[in-house]
Formats: C-alpha cells, structure tokens, sequence
C-alpha cells in the first residue's frame, strides 16, 4: 500500500469509527459487533504506526470514544475515563504481563481480576459520603449529567458509610446494567405491545439511563456494580483488592466473582473459568478485566492518552456479528412446517463459522422486515443456535424487496396453507418427501394402522429404497423385496407382509388418524368416522358440513377440506382402497354378543394392544370405558395391572385374563 493509498484509508477508517462511537456511545444503536469495531480500530493503529505523518490529535487512536449527548448538561470528570486496551487469548495476556515487567523493572506483581460487564459505563460523585452528581463517560473528559436518572437506581447508595464516607470527595466507576432475565421480560413486554425491542441489555441500559424523564428510568430494571476508584481526598489504598473491599464496606454492589490472582497464570486460568461459565452468569459480560493490583505500581505505569497501561481487557469470543443476507430459503421439515432460512456471507461467531440462520416463520420475518440484501447483526449465545437481531436499515440496497412466503411446497409442489391462529406454513401433500418418513412411521404407528414390525429402520430403508413412496404402496409390498432389506431374512420379511396386511380391516377413524390430517388425531377421526362412515363422502363433504359435527370447529373443517383438495392426497386415498383398504367405518353388531357390555382395559396383554382389544369389544357391541365402576360387566386384566384391577376386586366386577378375554371376543 502506497502512502497515498494508506492517506485516503485512514480518512476513510477515522470516519466510519466516528459513526459507530456516535451510534454506541451517544444513540445506543450500534450496528456492528464489538469484534468488529475493534478490528477497524486495530486496522488504523496499524496503519499510522507504518506512517506515524498521518496521525492527528483528533484520530480515534488517541483519544476516548463517544460524546456527550446534547440533552444533558456537559460535567468534567475528576479524571479522564479512559477505555482499556484489548488481548484475546493466553499469549496475547503474557505479552502484557512482560511489558508491565518490563516498564516496572522489579519482582513479578500480582493482579486483581472482574468480569467486564456490558453495560454503561458512569462515574459517581460523593462529597463527604453524599452521592452529588453521575455521569456517562462522554467522550473521556466531558460527560452528560444524568444524576436524577441514577438516583432511581436503587443499588446506588444516596449515602456511604466506611472509610470511603469520611473523604472530602472522590469519583468512582461503574457499570449501569440489565439483567438478562429482566431484558428478556421487557423485549416480551415491548413485542406485546408493536413497540420496537432491543438488540441487547447494553442497549436497553443505556436508553433506560439516557431518558429525559427520570420516572421512565425508575420503570426500567436497572442495576449497577462499581469497580474503581479514580479520585479521591483523604482515602489511599495499597492495592485495587483493598479499594473494592472499602468500596464494598462503604455500600456499593462489588462484583462477587472478583478474584485476587498471585501471577499471570491464575489470571489466565481465571480469564478461561469465566468465559466458560459466561451463559450462567446473569449479566451479559465480554471479557474479564486484568488489572495490577499494586497502587503504587499503577502509577507509576501510568496511562496513554487512549489506555491505563496497568489494566488490559481480555475479551471473550465474540457472540455477535454482522453480515449479508445473499437469499431467503424456505425448508420443509419432517413434520410438514415451512421454514425461512437466511442464506448469510460465512461470520465466525464463538469459534463457529455461521453460513446460515433460520427465521422461524412468516411473522418473525414481518416483524424484523429481513429481506435478501440486508445487512443483519446475527448472535450466537453458548450453543444456542443463532439468530437475527436486527437488521441494518442504513445499509440496505436499493430495491430491496419484502419476502413472500411461498403458497406451494418447495419440496414437492404442494399445497401450503397457514391455519388461522397459528404460526407457520404446512405442506399438506401426505407423500411430501421431505416428511413422508416421518408421516410413514406415524402411518403404522400403534395408534393410527397398527403395522407391527413398521419400526424406524425399516420406515428408513423402505424410503430411502424408493420402494414405498406414498402410504398404499405399503400394502404392494412383496415377501421378496422386505427380504432384501438389512436385517430381514424370508421369515421375518413375511411376518411383516402379512402385518400390513392384517391393517387392512381397521377402519376409517383409524385410517383418518394415519392420514396425518393437520389437527385431525385419534379422538377427532373417530367422530368424523362415526358421523360421515365413509372416505368417499369425507372427501366431498364441505367446510360448513363438517363444521357442523360435535368437536370439529371451523379451523379443523378447513384443514380436512384443504388436505382433501390436493390432488395428491386424493389420488393416495383411492390407490389405498384399490389396496383393499377398508374405508368405510367399523359399525358395531347390532345385537352382537357383547352388546350392552361395558369393558375396562388394564395392564399389558402379550398378544393384543390396548386399542387392538378395544377394537374387538367395539365390532362386537360391547363398549369400552376408562373407569371401574358399579356399571362395569368386566375388567380385562394383563400383566402389571394396576389399581384398576384392585378397584374391580372391591366392587366384586368380574374380571378376565386375556385367555378368558380372547375366548369370548373370538367367539
């Protein structure tokens, strides 16, 4: 890079460091990751250390960040409210320690360490032990006066008590916060009521401590801890450890987590713990600030005109970031649910590079207005999957489009519909295959047909064989072809053949309930079945129609009518009946053998299900209830019954073993 080349980067870097100190410090809207901030003020000082003729006093590298902010009224500090230098991993700490060993020239020191908060940082003042005055760091020297804001914050002591009372004056340093579990409770408060959210509780403080009227700030869930005493008349410590504990003694909120570290390594272990144990803490915190802990060795390694040289903060990897959204995807999951998902410029965040993030849903999309183009600030917080804070308004191009979320299935071309009252779009097409093994496993499964041997591997290899690929080709299925699949030898392939086969004759509400119908479980498909009998007249039947039927509401008839209106659906439906499966409704006998009888189900019986058994009681008349009571003919006992079997002995109602049981239904 030539210096003319390096000239017109530096004006460029200088003024869009400007921006962003305005938009953190001043505006609390930052639109760039901490990491990303420092990387641009890095690539500066890198700059105007190869050419030390274009630096100047007003560069971002020498002095403070931020501003005041017009609306208060502008206070001195006592002393300058300098940032801290940053380091980001074990190597980059022992470098530091070697440049205070060297500037020192004497024994090894110690250190003091404390999780960096992220927060706002302010400076309290205290005249004889009555809090006068609090301020925003400013641009370092000069700050904004919002004493009646910090009055309303409870752990800020109006007066002291201690050592630290009987001082003329002194200045000390905090961080204004908001505990994460209170942020979480006013964003939902904020999205309740179509109020714009925050990005994170750094931001949420500092608009709560920013506002003109104090009684809004008192609303606002805010704490503070304090961490350093930068002035004072008539109280002197010998190390920053003692500081804290007269701090503490006085009446301020000192970190817990604060620890006195003996060398380098305990700071480094300390550093590691903390950043570990980050998602537990409840503060948001960066990094962990490393400071000597000697007074006298902090003096004398004074400061820059930007950094203490005593103090240095580690800084954890960074859960935040900013990139491009190239296009929005949408997936279909297992289940049938359409999924948005942004397609992003590749960021690492927390050790993970992140090429994707979902969207959730049509509102979530609304709500945020991301479009394809838009610059996002993206956060990953632990292993928490990542997600879209905001999007930068200031950096979206020109023509880009609000998204529209696709009415046909982008796995198979099918009709999508979003229910009314619920969040997301569903593909309705039952031979989907973006969630036919999901929808094939729910098929067989012991409530719906009652296929034994139909477990997960099988349903896994039939699909992925192509050799089921809606649900009637199960029942075209030969003993040759199962026995081609792993684990299956002629025996077993016939066992499962004749499984499928032997589902045949369960009748419509199981069938209903197999269909995977969006709403439609076992309870609604038996009364369908018992109202309509009949698929065919099912699949004819309008919204009005079947909303008139007990227990099925307007949202439920029309996903019936929707499933029903797509072409593949049906088409599955009559291939099934060609397969020889019963569409009609199981009536029972009339006047059969067990007609009038009511049964009780309890335990486990070898040969049958539950609902197998309930099903042979219903066909022959009989019926099947949940409770024992004086009304109860017999109770169906199997193995490890339970107190229902105790409640029959009590009542003196005959009871049955499953020998006994079979000998009567199979009559």
């Amino acid at each position: 890079m030539t210096r003319a080349e390096a000239a017109r980067r530096v004006r460029k870097l200088r003024q869009e460091i400007r921006r962003h100190d305005r938009l953190y410090y001043v505006e609390a809207r930052p639109e760039i990751s901490d990491a990303e901030y420092d990387a641009l003020v890095r690539e500066l000082g890198d700059l105007e250390a190869r050419y030390p003729d274009l630096v100047t006093p007003d560069s971002p590298t020498q002095r403070v960040a931020g501003a005041p902010v017009e609306a208060f009224r502008p206070v001195e500090h006592r002393v300058a409210m300098l940032s801290l230098d940053n380091v980001t991993s074990a190597d980059q700490l022992r470098q530091f320690e070697a440049r205070v060993g060297r500037a020192l020239q004497g024994p090894k020191v110690g250190y003091a360490c404390e999780p960096k908060v992220d927060g706002l940082g302010v400076a309290l003042l205290y005249r004889r032990g009555r809090f006068v005055r609090g301020a925003t760091r400013g641009d370092g020297r000069v700050g904004e006066d919002i004493t009646p804001n910090l009055r309303t914050i409870p752990t800020i002591p109006a007066t002291i008590k201690g050592r630290l009372a009987r001082a003329e004056e002194l200045e000390l340093r905090g961080e204004v916060f908001m505990p994460r579990v209170a942020f979480e409770k006013l964003n939902r408060t904020l999205e309740d009521a179509g109020e714009p959210t925050f990005a994170n509780p750094r931001n949420a403080a500092a608009g709560a401590v920013r506002q003109k009227d104090p009684a809004v700030t008192a609303r606002r869930p805010l704490d503070i801890v304090v961490y350093h005493l930068s002035y004072s008349t008539g109280a002197d410590f010998d190390s920053h450890w003692e500081t804290l504990a007269a701090m503490r003694e006085a009446g301020f909120p000192v970190n817990a987590r604060n620890q006195r570290c003996k060398d380098i390594d305990a700071v480094i272990a300390y550093c590691e713990r903390t950043e570990l144990e980050r998602d537990g803490l409840e503060y948001e915190a960066d990094g962990v600030v490393v400071k000597v802990d000697a007074r006298e060795a902090q003096q004398r390694l004074g400061s820059t005109g930007r950094h203490p040289r005593w103090a240095v903060a580690f800084k954890f990897a960074p859960r935040q970031g900013t990139t491009v959204v190239r296009g929005i995807d949408v997936q279909v999951g297992k289940t049938g649910v359409l999924t948005p998902v942004a397609k992003l410029d590749p960021v690492e965040l927390g050790g993970v590079v992140i090429r994707s993030v979902s969207l959730h849903n049509e509102d979530e999309i609304r709500r945020k207005d991301v479009r394809a183009g838009d610059t996002v600030l993206i956060e990953r917080a632990g292993d928490v999957i990542p997600y879209v804070v905001q999007v930068v308004k200031s950096k979206r191009p020109r023509g880009a489009r609000s998204f529209r979320f696709p009415t046909r299935c982008p796995a198979c071309g099918g009709v999508a519909l979003r229910p009314e009252g619920e969040a997301y779009w569903r593909c309705v097409n039952s031979a989907c295959p973006a969630q036919f093994k999901e929808r094939l496993r729910h098929f067989g499964s012991r409530r719906a047909m009652d296929i034994e041997h139909l477990g997960e591997a099988v349903v896994e290899q039939l699909a992925d064989r192509r050799l089921v690929t809606n649900f009637a080709d199960l029942y075209h299925l030969t003993v040759k072809q199962v026995a081609q699949l792993e684990g299956f030898a002629e025996k077993s392939a016939r066992n499962l053949v004749e499984a499928i086969a032997a589902s045949r004759g369960r009748g419509l509400a199981r069938l209903l309930n197999a269909l995977g119908i969006r709403g439609v479980g076992e309870h609604v498909a038996r009364l369908v079945a018992a109202r309509v009998g009949s698929l065919d007249r099912l699949m004819t039947m309008s919204e009005d129609e079947l909303s008139a039927i007990r227990g099925v509401g307007p949202h439920l008839a029309e996903s019936v009518v929707k499933f029903f209106s797509d072409p593949s659906n049906r088409r599955v439906c009559k291939r099934l009946a060609a397969a020889g499966v019963l569409t009609t409704e199981l009536r029972p006998a009339a006047g059969g053998p067990l007609a009038g009888k009511t049964f009780v189900l309890t335990g486990t019986l070898s040969g049958l299900t539950r609902d197998t058994a309930a099903e042979l009681i219903e066909r022959r008349g009989g019926r099947v209830t949940e409770s024992v009571s004086g009304k109860t003919d017999y109770v169906v006992v199997g193995e490890a019954p339970g107190s229902k079997a105790g409640e029959a002995r009590r009542l003196g109602v005959p009871m049955l073993d499953e020998r006994a049981f079979r000998r009567m239904v199979e009559a």
